[in-house]
């Protein structure tokens, strides 16, 4: 079912999603050539509990990080770790939420650890492109398929691979809340948008192939083929006019 959130619980999850996004801005800066992905999970867990909140990812389903910390050919659900060492030229996708006063804030992004490829650079542009050009779509009276296919279409005509198999969702009391959001599809299809819904848009984009694979850890998502991988996502929320950005900071 999906839930339609009031003004005062809009104000709420506005609140959760700005730590979210203050938190995410901060791991951005603090990424560098040396640290452990584990260095970094511990700063951004001391940060969201520093203003109250709780990492929603710690012990969701069992996963023990206050984020996701993905590298280059890892896709998504990246373990922190105290031996995955960041060094200059990757790429590092850092998910993360934040959980306050019972209401959740999600967002993405993949940032660049010094001096990156052009390959790599070109995938990161494409990638954050595409959820802007999704956002676009949605308005009340769209539908999910609208904001799909604006993804796919987007980042296929430039050359890479929408992931099939992981997909964006609603949020709001709970982390993953209907509806679902793949990030391909036919516009005109799927549930219709109406205000008050609040969603999550989260391009997964691969280099080479839209297969993944899954390692042994049970949580580490790859792309199948090695190859680079980027994701990047925003919480907004519909309203009667143009969509907010939850976990924009101005």
């Amino acid at each position: 079912m999906i839930v339609v959130k009031n003004a005062a619980e809009l104000q709420k999850i506005r609140k959760a999603c700005e730590i979210s996004a203050r938190v995410l801005r901060l791991a951005g800066e603090k990424v560098a050539d040396g640290m452990s992905t584990w260095e970094l999970n511990r700063i951004i867990g001391e940060f969201i509990h520093r203003h109250g909140a709780k990492p929603s990812f710690l012990n969701y389903r069992g996963f023990k990080g206050n984020a996701c910390i993905s590298v280059n050919h890892e896709l998504i659900h990246g373990v922190p770790s105290k031996k995955r060492i960041l060094r200059n030229g990757d790429i590092v996708s850092v998910d993360v939420g934040a959980h306050l006063d019972g209401w959740h804030g999600d967002n993405a992004a993949t940032f660049k650890v010094g001096e990156v490829s052009e390959t790599a650079e070109r995938l990161l542009r494409v990638t954050e492109e595409s959820l802007f050009a999704a956002i676009k779509f949605a308005l009340p009276g769209s539908r999910i398929g609208d904001i799909s296919n604006a993804v796919q279409t987007y980042c296929e005509s430039r050359g890479f691979y929408v992931v099939k198999e992981y997909i964006g969702h609603g949020i709001g009391r709970e982390l993953h809340e209907a509806p679902d959001i793949p990030n391909f599809g036919k516009p005109g299809k799927g549930p219709r948008l109406t205000a008050g819904m609040t969603l999550c848009i989260e391009p997964m984009v691969n280099q080479s192939t839209p297969k993944t694979k899954v390692l042994n850890d049970n949580w580490t998502v790859v792309e199948a083929n090695g190859n680079l991988c980027a994701h990047f996502e925003h919480t907004i929320a519909i309203t009667e006019g143009q969509p907010i950005i939850l976990t924009k900071l101005d």
